[in-house]
């Protein structure tokens, strides 16, 4: 029935997520999910919210989230958008406000949805290699171009940048959009929404899917200058002007309030993750420095396909990538200690 459908869409090559398998027998720890629960906050703050209201819309301005994301940053309402999840956030961010005369910049190992998104909305592109050892090189981005967007920390790689090096790129590249995805940035990286103050064409995004335990639930924003802001909510309100539903309003708001169980949970899975590093290298893993919920390393014999493929039979889910320089990487995210532990009760006996 193909020839019903517009030509673009023949031409697109969908994301494609990380496996959700329906029958739960297995260890996940190939989405990037939350290992813990959300706040009790949160979970109390819904349950208040189910009742007659459903019948009615919700605030299509999200004020209470976005209010609640002002006062944690000691921002202003105007300088805040929201979303049903930071992919949705960003594919208005594509569609808003990149240049289509001139190309697009990411890396070329990145969050495969760029790619996905240039393509839907018809934009140029161009990827730019990371370096040898997986870094960003920012002075390859000072070169004209439409919009500039990467990860920090990056994914799937988990590598970050400085705060002094995001500003060097923001000195330098002043004409268009540079927009951070810190999807992972509350796991060891340092936010950049301290600069929007001093730069209007930057643009930060965060979600609220991994650090505050609310993959299911989808909520999203993005941080700037309120002129960045506005393009986006004309391109939003031409497109769905009640993205977020009431549950979701109040939960995301309660999850940015609720600070010291935010701050518990990071510190939790930080730690978990260095005992991780530990026993990877020990195994005789290469393991690149993470600053996410997740960690990007190479078994000893560079068979990732082959650990990806066993673990998988016996119940682990990690996430393998058939793409060059990074076929012989895996990258697991970090969950319970209990979770780590059956991993490494079925990676000790693979790899000896």
């Amino acid at each position: 029935m193909s020839q019903y459908w517009n030509p673009l869409v023949q031409q697109l090559d969908p994301y494609v997520p990380g496996e959700q398998p329906k029958d739960q027998r297995y260890v996940k720890l190939n989405t990037n999910e939350c290992p813990y629960p959300p706040s009790p906050l949160v979970l109390a703050t819904i349950q208040a919210e189910l009742n007659h209201t459903l019948r009615l819309y919700p605030d299509p301005n999200a004020d209470l989230f976005k209010e609640a994301i002002a006062q944690y940053y000691g921002l202003e309402g105007q300088q805040v958008f929201v979303g049903n999840g930071s992919d949705e956030v960003l594919a208005h961010i594509f569609h808003a406000l990149f240049k289509p005369d001139q190309p697009l910049l990411f890396p070329d190992i990145s969050y495969s949805f760029y790619p996905v998104y240039a393509n839907l909305y018809q934009l140029t592109m161009q990827q730019i290699p990371l370096a040898a050892d997986f870094s960003l090189d920012l002075g390859a981005y000072t070169q004209p171009n439409g919009g500039i967007i990467f990860p920090n920390p990056n994914a799937p790689t988990g590598s970050a940048l400085s705060l002094d090096a995001i500003e060097s790129l923001l000195k330098t590249n002043q004409t268009s959009v540079v927009v951070i995805d810190e999807a992972y940035v509350d796991f060891g990286a340092e936010t950049a929404i301290p600069l929007i103050k001093h730069y209007p064409n930057l643009l930060v995004v965060q979600t609220l899917s991994k650090s505050r335990s609310l993959a299911g639930l989808r909520a999203g924003f993005a941080v700037g200058h309120p002129d960045l802001i506005e393009a986006l909510e004309r391109v939003k309100n031409s497109f769905n002007s009640y993205p977020l539903d009431r549950l979701a309003i109040v939960g995301a708001a309660a999850a940015m309030q609720d600070r010291a169980y935010f701050v518990q949970l990071c510190e939790k899975i930080i730690q978990t993750r260095t005992a991780t590093i530990n026993r990877l290298q020990a195994l005789g893993f290469s393991v690149l420095p993470s600053a996410a919920n997740f960690v990007f390393t190479r078994p000893p014999a560079g068979n990732a396909e082959f650990l990806y493929l066993a673990l998988k039979e016996q119940g682990v889910l990690v996430r393998h990538f058939k793409k060059p320089r990074i076929q012989e990487y895996l990258r697991i995210t970090i969950g319970t200690d209990e979770d780590m532990q059956v991993l490494f009760n079925k990676l000790e006996t693979l790899v000896a």
